[in-house]
């Protein structure tokens, strides 16, 4: 049993626990871009069918969607040291950081690619045929006409899944990342104060989000600037 409730103590744990807001933002930054970089990758071996590639991406997409975050987590912490010893690499001693951010980019590569391969399908294939048409070359269209419309169609979605994936960044202390969930329980084993430090990482995490979230609308008004009607 913990210690009576003392809800002045919520003050004292939050500068203590926002200490290590900016480790937590480290982890999902990286994350994003190790994911976005392999998702697109991923995304362009659907969307070409690339023979083996395209086959594998199926599979490792349909894995990573069918299991949970935090088993995942425990397989790339456990199971990369022992695999590439076989090649004799030894990251036995590697900062649990690094398996955190490479099991979230694992991850959000999976969906990320979901997500660019279906925006990039949704927009009009007859938009490429007119580009060929006036001479683009297939690059050309891409980045000038499908690339600004699927970012357009991707972003509710990507803003979405950043917002989930700052959530699960709270798994990290299970491998010992001394993040804000890291030091909320070493907060609550050295007080006993347990539903004061979860209130106060409530707060912290569900502020940031309604930040995010004001920063993703902003984005989003901004990227559809070229859709709205013309006033005056």
């Amino acid at each position: 049993m913990g210690k009576s409730f003392d809800i002045t103590l919520v003050a004292d744990f939050l500068p203590k626990l926002l200490y290590y807001l900016p480790l937590t933002l480290l982890i999902l930054a990286a994350s994003l871009a190790l994911g976005l970089i392999l998702g697109t990758l991923i995304a362009i071996t659907r969307l070409y069918r690339i023979p083996v590639l395209n086959e594998i991406s199926i599979v490792y997409v349909s894995f990573i969607r069918g299991t949970p975050i935090l088993i995942q987590l425990f397989l790339v912490f456990y199971g990369l040291p022992m695999l590439l010893e076989i090649v004799h690499i030894n990251i036995s001693r590697w900062d649990p950081i690094y398996f955190v951010i490479i099991t979230y980019g694992l991850s959000i590569a999976a969906f990320k690619s979901e997500n660019i391969r279906a925006a990039v399908n949704a927009v009009d294939r007859g938009q490429t045929e007119a580009a060929y048409a006036v001479g683009m070359t297939g690059t050309q269209s891409f980045a000038r006409i499908i690339a600004p419309q699927a970012l357009l169609i991707a972003f509710p979605n990507f803003a979405n899944s950043v917002i989930g994936f700052l959530k699960d960044t709270s798994l990290a202390f299970s491998i010992g990342v001394m993040d804000m969930m890291g030091r909320g329980q070493t907060l609550i084993a050295a007080t006993a104060h347990t539903l004061e430090v979860y209130i106060s990482l409530t707060i912290i995490y569900y502020v940031t989000v309604l930040v995010f979230e004001k920063v993703f609308r902003v984005t989003e008004f901004r990227l559809q600037r070229h859709e709205r009607p013309l006033t005056g």
